[in-house]
């Protein structure tokens, strides 16, 4: 039982490491990231757990989503605008075309699956 909780503490903290990461680097996405981090920490951490959980920067979009299994109408729409921003940079930057095409292809499969995510009303 131990083990388990060490390596969730570890998958975990490298997530939470990897999600912080993702908001400054474009094709690196901060939400699965940080959705798994709460997951290990729950499983691992309850001190880190409640930490996280508590963060001004992800505790409303954790809460909604443990809670309600929707995000924010207006966090959805700057998640949406923030990823389009960031591939539009790398598309540009990128000198190879079918590097541009992967790109555009992974933009646009990733704004399907944030549109069809559920909202809260405001």
């Amino acid at each position: 039982m131990v083990i388990k909780r060490g390596l969730y503490l570890i998958v975990g903290l490298l997530s939470l490491l990897l999600g912080v990461i993702g908001i400054v680097v474009p094709l690196l996405p901060t939400v699965p990231f940080i959705l798994l981090a709460a997951f290990c920490f729950a499983r691992s951490s309850e001190r880190l757990h409640r930490w996280l959980m508590s963060h001004p920067w992800f505790s409303e979009a954790l809460n909604n989503w443990q809670t309600k299994g929707a995000l924010n109408k207006t966090l959805k729409r700057r998640a949406m605008i923030m990823t389009t921003l960031s591939f539009a940079i790398s598309i540009s930057v990128v000198p190879l075309i079918w590097v541009k095409v992967m790109l555009l292809v992974m933009l646009c499969g990733l704004l399907i699956y944030l549109w069809q995510l559920p909202e809260l009303t405001d």
